[in-house]
């Protein structure tokens, strides 16, 4: 009598080892895509407070994309290879509310790209003084 495993053993804990690591490198992607959001929040979080300081300075009046810093340089209205997002604002942002969005890109931005073209939205409420998040990959 010989002791050891049978072949159908062996292929039966194959593939339980298979299905388990295919499930947590599924888990491990979607972790580390939901960390390249926080680019995202960052940077919305600084035109957040960019739209405030404009409200300080100017009073209540319509906001443009230009006059938040949203331009070719530092904050990509398209994907640009330094960033994971590109961001854009509600061309009706004024002082009192504002949506601002990123989207990840999906080419022409920083490598890996996105899979998917998911959105990232702040919407501001100056008046109630309330942010309102809203995603469509779990950013």
């Amino acid at each position: 009598m010989t002791r050891g495993f049978t072949l159908l053993e062996l292929i039966i804990v194959i593939i339980i080892v298979t299905i388990l690591a295919t499930l947590g490198f599924m888990q491990y992607a979607a972790v580390i895509e939901k960390s390249r959001g926080a680019e995202a929040r960052s940077t919305i979080g600084i035109l957040r407070s960019q739209l405030i300081g404009k409200s300080y300075e100017s009073g209540y009046g319509k906001i443009s994309a230009e006059s938040l810093g949203i331009v070719a340089g530092s904050i990509p209205p398209t994907c640009a290879s330094t960033n994971y997002f590109s961001y854009t604002i509600d061309p009706n942002c004024s002082v009192e509310s504002c949506t601002f969005t990123a989207t990840r890109c999906t080419i022409r931005g920083k490598e890996p790209q996105g899979a998917d073209a998911n959105t990232l939205q702040l919407i501001h409420d100056n008046a109630s003084g309330t942010d309102t998040w809203l995603s469509t990959a779990g950013y």
